[in-house]
């Protein structure tokens, strides 16, 4: 029996939460600037409805999901995340807001970097942030290889260095400096199972 999906329509011909794909598209269907999205749960769409669009437009719909959960993240803090397209490829990392989603910092692109790599310049970049803002909040990762780096005090990459990437490396040799006499920050995993995508995912899976 296929799961029961929710579609929420902010902009159609009716408002609201709809509980078929055939309820949604007879809202949406030839109406020009339709704005909508589905959702796993009523909860999360009960969130996202109560919420702008703009906040879920090409992201995931668990993004969110969160808000509703037993147990919560740690508030207030910032969630970092990374893109990286290929591996090595083309790679940005960002740092939000977790509470309002804000974007507080955005890097890159940067040539042939990796996943892992951009998880650890971000979270050195949220520590940053946070030290020069006098802020004692929580940092939120789920790269758990980027966290085991953070606490060894080095980027243990296997990434060839290039001259396309030499400033990827600066900003490693940088970060590593940073650490060996920076305040201490809780470096926490975002736990996606229970909360859903980051939410400085990238919306690019």
């Amino acid at each position: 029996m296929p799961k029961t999906k929710f579609y929420v329509v902010w902009k159609g011909r009716k408002r609201g939460i709809f509980t078929s794909w055939a309820e949604c598209e007879s809202q949406v269907k030839g109406f020009v600037g339709a704005r909508y999205k589905s959702f796993e749960t009523y909860k999360e769409a009960e969130t996202a409805f109560a919420g702008d669009y703009v906040h879920y437009e090409g992201k995931p719909s668990t993004l969110g999901k969160w808000k509703t959960a037993r147990v919560k993240p740690i508030l207030p803090s910032i969630s970092v995340d990374a893109a990286c397209s290929g591996s090595p490829g083309p790679l940005e990392y960002r740092g939000v807001n977790t509470e309002t989603g804000e974007q507080i910092f955005r890097a890159g692109p940067y040539a042939d970097g990796t996943n892992n790599v951009g998880e650890f310049l971000a979270i050195l970049r949220a520590m940053d942030y946070l030290s020069k803002h006098k802020l004692n909040w929580s940092i939120y990762s789920d790269s758990e290889t980027a966290m085991t780096w953070v606490k060894a005090g080095k980027c243990n990459t296997k990434l060839v260095r290039t001259s396309t990437n030499a400033m990827l490396f600066q900003l490693i040799a940088h970060a590593e400096e940073m650490l060996k006499g920076s305040k201490s920050f809780r470096v926490l995993k975002w736990d996606t199972d229970l909360w859903g995508e980051n939410p400085a995912d990238f919306g690019r899976k």
